[in-house]
């Protein structure tokens, strides 16, 4: 699949905003560990990812009930759902000056509540198109990992159930996602205002 930039041009990828505030003290101190151990943006994008994905607990996995939306939250509380953790991500790829935006897949979830999940897309020096990673976190059946070549995403889209890969690489959170994460008072109600497409 061939990702589609919503926005023209590559400075929006590489803007801070509310939601992505790499210019955060507590984004920058993250970037910044990471940075002493990487001696190259791939090496830097690959620690970063690992970074969100392994030490970032989603919160459905771990329990823990609040609801961040701000990198700076998210890194600092370690905690956030798919779509909180694809910000920090995106924000510690920015930080880096490494081109980074927000893509989407919409899955069946259980069958009657579709659900749409986030992911990153980045681009590295050197490289003439956007890849794909999934930081929601590995637990048992999910295994995403760091790959620019190959994807390895928590999901595989199952088209025969109506699930979808958008193309759509966006700068900023689609309002969609972004105004329930800031909505909800917890996770609980999070799960009843969640976007079922985009």
């Amino acid at each position: 699949m061939q990702l589609i930039q919503q926005s023209p041009g590559i400075t929006p990828y590489l803007a801070a905003d509310e939601a992505i505030d790499h210019e955060h003290p507590r984004v920058r101190e993250v970037a910044a560990d990471l940075a002493h151990e990487a001696d190259d943006a791939y090496t830097y994008a690959r620690a970063a990812f690992t970074y969100v994905r392994d030490t970032v607990p989603h919160s459905a996995d771990s329990g823990d009930p609040r609801v961040t939306w701000r990198a700076s939250d998210v890194l600092a509380t370690r905690n956030g759902i798919c779509y909180a953790k694809s910000i920090a991500l995106t924000a510690l790829l920015r930080a880096h000056g490494i081109p980074a935006g927000l893509c989407y897949q919409r899955l069946a979830g259980d069958g009657a509540n579709p659900v749409v999940h986030g992911l990153v897309a980045l681009r590295l020096p050197g490289h003439d198109r956007w890849a794909r990673v999934d930081p929601r976190g590995n637990k048992p059946g999910i295994d995403a990992r760091f790959s620019l070549e190959e994807e390895r995403l928590a999901w595989t889209v199952r088209e025969h159930l109506g699930e979808v890969d958008y193309p759509a690489v966006y700068a900023a959170p689609p309002p969609e996602v972004l105004n329930a994460l800031r909505n909800a008072r917890d996770r609980t109600e999070l799960w009843q205002t969640l976007p079922t497409h985009l």
